[in-house]
């Protein structure tokens, strides 16, 4: 990857915004790099909310990441499972399920699947 140009863009004026139940997408493309702040509401779990948007079983798309504020559970297809708090960063695979643990609404960056997640097939 080369960076060809001095860029600043707010997630509080996105590019893009996407807005499933209880799901904020905001999407900022600098260069060729579409990055995305993904908030999820207290109650938010991906196969009650993202997959009404998406139809498939589970979530297709490859997270990279960075954890600022919440907590996360994802459960990939083969029942194994991590959990994600402020601080961590994280890869998920496609094919899983996921849900926000506790009250607080879960916050991530992220640097590899805004440019497709929640959007319409």
């Amino acid at each position: 990857m080369t960076v060809n140009a001095l860029e600043a863009k707010s997630f509080d004026q996105p590019d893009e915004k996407r807005r499933p139940p209880k799901t904020q997408v905001d999407v900022v493309t600098l260069g060729d790099t579409t990055l995305g702040r993904f908030t999820f509401e207290p109650g938010w779990r991906w196969s009650e909310t993202v997959k009404t948007v998406v139809h498939t079983d589970t979530c297709q798309v490859n997270h990279v990441g960075i954890c600022a504020a919440g907590t996360l559970t994802v459960q990939m297809e083969d029942g194994s499972q991590a959990t994600v708090s402020p601080g961590h960063a994280y890869t998920i695979p496609a094919g899983h399920d996921a849900w926000v643990e506790g009250d607080e609404a879960f916050v991530g960056y992220e640097v590899m699947s805004a440019a497709t997640f929640a959007k319409p097939a």
